[in-house]
């Protein structure tokens, strides 16, 4: 898809130039992607690096974020440890103990919910900040809420009951980020206002299909949207550019390297 010249809202009270197009980066020392984005915020820049499907890292003026790290840990044994590591839910692609002992430093914060909180070990706990849906907690540089996350179709509640699992927004430097987690485009989703960023998932029987994704993003317009968590069980996949083609021109699609691509 091509892309689209933005112009940031925060960016034009602040003095700042258009957003312009982003373009994408080779990070020699990273082997899950070879691509990363960048935007600009009134501090400075955050970076995004797709590790593999649900799992990432981005750099901000405020810390480093890992969002669901799972998998092996040498991929992401060229960043910096975490200030805040986000954990949507308790699912084996999205949270893993052992990828987490190897990532996290005693000066990070864990961002759970409650069903992950109680999967964790005493030593964890204490580093955890536990939000149920609709929860906000605020700390330095960083201002996160709990946006609810589930299954609305019959035949797939049991995959994401609705009032367990987390996506959030985190507000950094005036930049808002929503991330999904796994979830059908629910009111909630639907309702947010002024995202800057989302990372909005699509995979099939666990959430959403491509028309459905992008329906919701449609209704509540981020600026840009990767589309994320699109490779099913069975390696099924819904297809990224459907979801890119589907949106209007006001959703700038980043595609990232969700797959080594």
């Amino acid at each position: 898809m091509e892309s689209k010249l933005k112009v940031d809202r925060r960016t034009i009270l602040t003095g700042v130039a258009a957003l312009g197009t982003v373009t994408f980066l080779p990070y020699a020392a990273r082997a899950a992607s070879n691509r990363w984005d960048s935007f600009p915020t009134v501090s400075g820049e955050i970076e995004v690096y797709p590790v593999s499907h649900a799992s990432f890292v981005m750099k901000t003026p405020s810390g480093v974020v890992y969002n669901d790290p799972v998998g092996d840990p040498s991929q992401y044994a060229d960043f910096s440890t975490p200030n805040v590591i986000l954990v949507t839910h308790e699912h084996g692609d999205h949270f893993n103990l052992d990828t987490l002992n190897a990532v996290i430093s005693p000066k990070s914060m864990l961002v759970v919910n409650p069903a992950v909180f109680a999967k964790l070990p005493s030593g964890l706990q204490s580093q955890a900040i536990m939000l149920a849906n609709g929860d906000t907690y605020e700390t330095d540089g960083f201002d996160i809420e709990a946006i609810p996350a589930y299954n609305q179709t019959q035949e797939r509640k049991k995959f994401h009951p609705k009032g367990r699992d987390n996506g959030y927004v985190l507000n950094v430097d005036g930049f808002r980020i929503y991330i999904s987690g796994d979830t059908e485009g629910v009111p909630e989703m639907r309702a947010l206002t002024d995202i800057d960023l989302a990372f909005v998932c699509m995979n099939l029987p666990f959430t959403m299909d491509v028309e459905a994704a992008a329906s919701a993003v449609s209704e509540f317009k981020p600026t840009y949207c990767y589309p994320y968590h699109y490779r099913g069980r069975d390696n099924g996949t819904q297809d990224p550019n459907e979801f890119a083609d589907a949106l209007t021109e006001a959703v700038e699609v980043k595609l990232g390297g969700w797959y080594g691509g």
